[in-house]
């Protein structure tokens, strides 16, 4: 029987010629993630196993983007803790203040994540990497002090669902859209513990921000990783970023999949998650008038540099409505500066939205936009659930780029092909 392309990378790791679904192996990491939020606890469990040195200071990544700059006392010490023990460790990527970002953003851009990596990280969205990819997921903070200390975690092979992208996808119709079609369509626990494969010709007509987006968002539909197959595409992004040897895996033949699923991109409508979940789905035609008092462009899912134009090219020479807040967050330092270059942060800022440093601030209902009672956001970012941006009565409608800027300018979500 053969495997799948996350199968192959697991049983690489393993020193395996072979894994099947729901067996238990030990395999090697590439890379161990962690932030502010989740490194002190793993930092934590580190000091208590005795350890004294990380397995590899060149393979973790700390990036405290959660509650940075930092938002209160806890959040210092939180941060200062970090800080420390990534000092003392001597890791080489700790990304401090100045230079960091939203971490599934910055790691891709860094180069750290290439075609075949096994990553772990103490995030729920770092399988934003199986855009390249890569197999990567997220564990938890006790896993993740295991993988700084010994370089090598135990993991259940996941079985698979296979997504076949056709065609080209309509003007306004972007990754944010085919994710959330998707999610629409098996549900939050549709893809509980396994790899979301995607493959086909439709990949040829997705940026790797597309592909970014759509990856993040597995973990939305349950999955251990979404993963897709390497192209061209990948290899350029790869070939501009990547700083290390890379492999590319791909699935075999008579490889088994769960189930299949065929997406015609072409017929595809800008879709939109209404509360409190991301598979609550409507397209934008059957949307209705929705008013929405915030509306927050970027974090993981959707702070890069296309993104970005993608707003300011709606928003330009136009006026946010009266009364509606427009919070965007770049990506990184680097998208930051690509976009000041640009012009589109003046654009942006011209319109009325306020641009802010790299932070997932508002997208957890940290700091820098938490909603009041009553208050509803139209956001690019990942989670919908009660109580998520703020106060457990309000509500975060899910969109990409486009609605989000286009409903900026109404006070409502919006097409933007009606603006």
């Amino acid at each position: 029987m053969g495997m799948t392309m996350s199968q192959k990378i697991l049983a690489a790791h393993a020193g395996r010629d072979q894994v099947r679904p729901g067996e238990l192996i030990e395999a090697n990491l590439d890379l161990v993630l962690g932030n502010d939020v989740t490194t002190p606890v793993a930092v934590n469990e580190f000091n208590r196993t005795g350890c004294t040195r990380v397995f590899d200071r060149e393979k973790i990544a700390i990036v405290p983007d959660h509650f940075t700059p930092n938002k209160d006392l806890k959040a210092a010490e939180q941060c200062k803790q970090v800080r420390e023990f990534a000092h003392r460790m001597g890791i080489v990527n700790y990304f401090e203040v100045g230079e960091m970002g939203i971490e599934h953003c910055l790691i891709p851009e860094q180069g750290l994540a290439a075609p075949g990596d096994l990553i772990v990280g103490a995030d729920s969205h770092t399988c934003t990497y199986g855009a390249l990819g890569a197999f990567s997921t997220g564990v938890g903070s006790t896993d993740m002090a295991a993988g700084m200390a010994m370089g090598r975690l135990w993991f259940k092979v996941p079985s698979a669902l296979k997504f076949v992208l056709k065609n080209k996808p309509a003007p306004w119709v972007s990754g944010k859209d085919i994710i959330l079609h998707i999610i629409g369509r098996i549900g939050v626990d549709g893809a509980r513990y396994k790899s979301m494969e995607f493959m086909g010709e439709g990949l040829a007509h997705l940026s790797m921000d597309d592909r970014f987006t759509i990856a993040n968002m597995a973990i939305e539909a349950g999955a251990k990783n979404g993963i897709f197959m390497v192209d061209e595409e990948t290899i350029a992004y790869v070939k501009e970023h990547a700083t290390k040897p890379y492999r590319v895996y791909e699935p075999d033949a008579d490889a088994v999949y769960d189930e299949e699923y065929e997406l015609d991109l072409s017929v595809l409508r800008p879709t939109v998650a209404f509360p409190h979940l991301p598979s609550n789905t409507r397209t934008i035609d059957e949307v209705g008038e929705i008013l929405i008092d915030q509306v927050v462009i970027g974090s993981c899912t959707n702070g890069r540099l296309s993104d970005l134009r993608i707003a300011a090219g709606i928003l330009k020479g136009k006026k946010v409505k009266k009364g509606v807040r427009v919070l965007v967050f770049p990506g990184t330092q680097r998208i930051y500066l690509q976009a000041l270059r640009e012009g589109l942060i003046e654009d942006l800022v011209a319109a009325g939205a306020v641009v802010s440093t790299p932070t997932c601030g508002p997208c957890l209902g940290g700091h820098m936009g938490i909603l009041a009672k009553g208050e509803r956001a139209g956001s690019t970012t990942n989670r919908n659930f009660v109580g998520r941006m703020g106060h457990p009565e309000s509500e975060v409608y899910l969109a990409s780029p486009a609605v989000a800027a286009a409903s900026a300018l109404t006070g409502k979500i919006t097409d933007p092909a009606q603006i």
